[in-house]
């Protein structure tokens, strides 16, 4: 059974959760300074949530450890910092978000006003299982599963995909865009795709309103197994992070990922576990999984470095992932800037960034979204009186004379070339009409007499 749940599946023709372009513009590697940002002081005594790691679930995920989470928790574990789950809502299961969720909102039409009424025809417990990994509390002993950052809070922002949903989705995403931002968000996981490499316009203003206001946004890069072969939006928005898919053993995955130039960092994406609305836990593989994986860590930075800018924690990301022997470059298609590494990103002396080296959506789209050139003003009917100037003065002639004799120009330029061609020509037809009478009478003296 939970073998058979994947998080690849297609919510509707159009848009899959989790699924796979970014833009060609994504990428660009950051100007950096001469001065690094200082590494965190860990605090003397956090106030840490327990963790058990020979509790049987706790094993399961791998990537606490794979990705050094566990390391990165000597630091901090979230505190402070807010991550919105754009997604089909965050359920209510026991224990795993007690006094984790601050807010919830829904714009699908179809769920309850705080967002935390799962919505959808399918994978229902979609957006539970992407907040249990990005932020769930564990149980108060400190068994079952916990998340990457489990003492960030929560937003619950609930989608409705497919014909299902009474809003179309495209506006959803930017009304959700705009509550996450106002309510707080530090970070946003987009944990779905279009499966298309362009996008709706009114993205545009949505996602600069993100970036304006300083927030992080993490994207799922999408997964084969659903048909989607490359990368497509929201993954390929200039100034997103997106998060491409590996197996346990950081080789990137043939059906839980996918690949394309906007991938900027790789994260575990098989055989991942998530707390569905009801309290079980299940098994699901897709970069849904892996998305919120990264967004965790996000908040982990965010939470060690309270000063740094969404552009510097994307920086830090991704300067301080671990290269893979397969990658041709950096970034990579297939990994972007490498693995996950959550401690180096919290604790390593990293360069600052002044442009996010993932792309910058303003300049695509002040590229691709050329304005519209203004209308040309409409003449009136008339002139109004007095409007016009008056024409200038006639140039007076040159010499005076009568314009019955020719002048020196209608010489050179009309009579001389007349003549040159008149004459020879007159010459000409005389020679014709003699010859032709000439032969005319040699032809009468040939002819015999009857």
């Amino acid at each position: 059974m939970l073998s058979s749940i994947v998080a690849s599946a297609a919510l509707a023709a159009s848009v899959l959760l989790a699924a796979s372009p970014a833009a060609a513009a994504a990428g660009a590697a950051p100007v950096q300074t001469e001065t690094p940002t200082p590494a965190p002081t860990p605090t003397a005594t956090p106030p840490p949530i327990p963790d058990d790691p020979t509790d049987p679930v706790r094993a399961q995920e791998y990537w606490l450890d794979g990705a050094r989470i566990r390391d990165a928790w000597r630091v901090t574990r979230g505190e402070g910092v807010t991550i919105a789950i754009i997604d089909t809502g965050i359920g209510e299961p026991p224990v795993m978000f007690d006094r984790a969720v601050a807010g919830g909102t829904d714009v699908s039409g179809n769920g309850s006003a705080d967002g935390r009424t799962p919505v959808g025809p399918l994978n229902v417990n979609h957006g539970t299982w992407v907040a249990s990994v990005a932020a769930g509390r564990g149980n108060p002993d400190g068994t079952g599963m916990i998340g990457v950052a489990p003492e960030a809070e929560l937003l619950s922002v609930s989608l409705g995909f497919g014909a299902s949903a009474a809003v179309p989705f495209v506006d959803q995403v930017a009304e959700a865009m705009h509550w996450a931002v106002d309510h707080g968000a530090d970070v946003i996981n987009l944990s779905f795709t279009t499966n298309t490499l362009d996008w709706d316009e009114s993205w545009d203003e949505a996602f600069l309103y993100a970036f304006d206001h300083d927030v992080v946004v993490i994207v799922a890069a999408g997964n084969r197994r659903s048909g989607t072969s490359i990368v497509g939006a929201p993954a390929t928005i200039p100034g997103v992070l997106t998060v491409g898919g590996v197996d346990q053993t950081g080789t990137a995955s043939l059906d839980a990922s996918t690949q394309g130039i906007t991938i900027g960092i790789s994260a575990p994406s098989e055989s991942l576990l998530g707390m569905s609305a009801d309290g079980t836990l299940v098994t699901w593989d897709g970069t849904s999984g892996a998305a919120p994986i990264v967004a965790g860590a996000a908040a982990l930075v965010r939470a060690a470095h309270p000063d740094l800018d969404a552009v510097g924690v994307i920086n830090r990301l991704i300067r301080t992932a671990i290269p893979v022997p397969e990658m041709r470059s950096a970034p990579d298609v297939l990994y972007g800037y490498g693995l996950l590494d959550a401690n180096a990103a919290v604790t390593a002396s990293v360069p600052e960034a002044r442009v996010n080296p993932m792309g910058d959506l303003r300049d695509w789209i002040r590229v691709h979204r050329r304005a519209a050139s203004p209308s040309e003003p409409e003449p009136t009917a008339a002139p109004a009186p007095g409007a016009v100037p008056p024409l200038p003065a006639a140039d007076p002639p040159s010499a005076p004379g009568s314009p019955l004799l020719p002048s020196e120009e209608t010489l050179r330029y009309g009579t001389l070339p007349l003549l040159a061609l008149t004459v020879p020509g007159i010459v000409i037809a005389l020679g014709v009409t003699a010859a032709a009478r000439r032969i005319r009478t040699e032809r009468g003296r040939r002819t015999p007499i009857p």
